[in-house]
C-alpha cells in the first residue's frame, strides 16, 4: 500500500469548530454552520395523544413510495417507512384524518414512477419519497403536472432547490451541504490531510462530493475525486485507483455497494479507521456485513446521517430492530402535509403546498399534530418544530436547520457517539 496512512489523534467532536460556510466558488450552494449538542438537550417532545381538535380535519390520502427493496432497502427503507407509519398513526390518535397507501421505489427510477401512478391512480392526494434522490427526479415531472405535493425526507441533491419542476416539492432533510459539513469536520478532526473521495455516479454523488471537496478545502485538507459505477461487477479498479492517490483517509459516498468497497479498501491494508461512509451506508448490521466472521475490523470507521430526537429514535428502533436513519424525517413529512391540508381546509395540491413553508417557521412554536392543529382550527399562525428539529422551512421547500447524528464502530458494534444541528446559510 502507497498511502501514508497513520493513526491520528481523535478530537472530540464537542471541540470543533465548524466552519461557517462552504461551496467553495459557488455561490449557488448555500453555506452550514454546525453545532454540536447532546443528544437530550435537543430532543423535542416526542407525539403524545391529545385530545382531539375541536373540528374534523379533511381525509387526506398520502401514499409513500419508499425503498422496501433495492439498495436503500437495508440502509434506510426501514426508518423511512417506520417514520411514516408512526405519524399516520398518531395523527389519527390526535383528531386528524389520514389514510396511507403504499408502495415500493426499490431505489429504482424505472419502477418507481409506475408504483407513483398505481398510487394516484388509487386515490393518493400527496405524496412521501422516494429514499433517493435520483429516484425523486423520475417522477417529479409527473407530480408536478399532476399537482400533487410531494415530502422527500431523505432527499439532499442540491438540484431540487432550483429546477422549475419542484414547485411541488419540499423535503423535512438538508441539501447535501449539511452531511458534508459533518463529514468534513470529523474527518479533519482525525488527522485528514489529503482525501480520497470516492462517489457513485449519479446526480446524489457527484453533488456530496463536490461539497464535501469543498469544505475539506475550507479546512484545509487537500483532495482527490474518483468517481465509480454502482452497478459494476468489481470495485478492485476503484480501490486500486485510491491506493494510488496517497491519500491518508478515504471519503466513500455510496449506497449498498459500499460494502463490498468498504470490505475491499480493508482486505488491502486501509486502516478502518482512515474510512468515512455517508448516510447511504448508515446500517447497523454494518460491520457484521463488511465481515461475518470478525466485525471489529470496521472498528474505528464513522458514518454520518440525517436522524431524529433521541426519543422518537427510540420508538423507531422498536419497529426496525435498531436503525433510525431518516425516520424523523419521514414522520415530520407526513405530520407537516396534515398540517397543510387542515390549514388549506381540503387536500387541493396547490393550496396544500402554499401552506406548506408557513407552517414550520415564524408562527406559534408547536411539537406535534394535535397539539399544532388545535392553533390552525383557531386561526393561530404556527411554527412546527418536528422530531428531526426546528425545520425552518424556506420559499422553495428546503428545510434550513437539521438534525445528524455521528456514529463510530466500536468493538463490532455501530455506536451513535455524537448529535450535531446543522443551520444552512440562506
Amino acid at each position: 500500500m502507497t498511502g501514508p496512512w497513520r493513526r491520528a489523534a481523535t478530537v472530540a467532536m464537542a471541540a470543533i469548530l465548524l466552519a461557517a460556510s462552504c461551496g467553495g466558488g459557488d455561490d449557488s450552494q448555500p453555506g452550514a454552520t454546525a453545532t454540536p449538542s447532546a443528544p437530550d438537550s435537543t430532543a423535542e417532545p416526542t407525539a403524545a395523544p391529545l385530545a382531539p381538535p375541536p373540528a374534523a380535519a379533511p381525509e387526506l390520502v398520502i401514499g409513500r413510495v419508499l425503498p422496501e427493496t433495492g439498495s436503500l432497502a437495508a440502509s434506510l427503507g426501514g426508518a423511512l417507512i417506520a417514520g411514516v407509519e408512526l405519524a399516520v398513526a398518531d395523527i389519527n390518535a390526535q383528531g386528524g384524518n389520514v389514510k396511507l397507501l403504499a408502495g415500493d421505489s426499490a431505489t429504482d427510477p424505472d419502477v418507481a414512477p409506475e408504483t407513483v401512478n398505481r398510487l394516484l391512480g388509487e386515490g393518493a392526494h400527496v405524496i412521501i419519497g422516494a429514499g433517493a434522490s435520483g429516484v425523486s427526479q423520475s417522477f417529479i415531472q409527473t407530480l408536478s403536472d399532476a399537482q400533487v405535493p410531494q415530502c422527500a425526507a431523505s432527499n439532499t441533491s442540491p438540484s431540487f432547490s432550483t429546477q422549475a419542476n419542484a414547485d411541488f416539492y419540499f423535503r423535512t432533510v438538508t441539501v447535501a451541504v449539511g452531511e458534508s459539513q459533518v463529514m468534513a469536520n470529523s474527518m479533519a478532526s482525525r488527522g485528514a490531510t489529503n482525501v480520497a473521495i470516492a462517489n457513485r455516479a449519479d446526480d446524489y454523488g457527484a453533488s456530496l462530493a463536490q461539497l464535501l471537496a469543498d469544505d475539506l478545502a475550507e479546512l484545509g485538507v487537500t483532495s482527490q475525486t474518483v468517481t465509480f459505477d454502482p452497478g459494476a461487477p468489481s470495485f478492485d479498479a476503484t480501490v486500486a485507483q485510491i491506493l494510488d492517490m496517497g491519500v491518508d483517509a478515504v471519503g466513500l459516498i455510496a449506497f449498498e455497494e459500499g460494502i463490498a468497497i468498504t470490505r475491499r479498501l480493508i482486505e488491502m491494508g486501509v486502516p478502518s479507521w482512515a474510512i468515512h461512509l455517508t448516510a447511504g451506508q448508515f446500517d447497523f448490521s454494518m460491520p457484521e456485513r463488511v465481515n461475518p466472521t470478525d466485525p471489529t475490523v470496521v472498528d474505528g470507521l464513522r458514518v454520518q446521517s440525517p436522524s431524529g430526537s433521541e426519543e422518537f429514535n427510540q420508538r423507531v428502533f422498536e419497529e426496525t430492530g435498531g436503525n433510525a436513519i431518516y425516520g424523523g424525517q419521514a414522520y415530520d413529512c407526513a405530520v407537516i402535509l396534515a398540517l397543510a391540508a387542515l390549514a388549506a381546509g381540503g387536500v387541493d395540491g396547490p393550496t396544500i403546498i402554499a401552506a406548506v413553508p408557513e407552517i414550520t417557521r415564524r408562527g406559534q412554536k408547536c411539537h406535534s399534530y394535535g397539539e399544532c392543529a388545535e392553533l390552525v382550527i383557531q386561526g393561530i399562525d404556527i411554527d412546527y418544530d418536528g422530531v428531526s428539529g426546528p425545520l425552518e422551512m424556506d420559499d422553495v421547500g428546503d428545510t434550513t436547520v437539521g438534525r445528524y447524528v455521528l456514529a463510530e464502530v466500536r468493538n463490532g458494534e455501530l455506536e451513535v457517539i455524537e448529535t450535531v444541528d446543522v443551520t444552512i446559510d440562506q
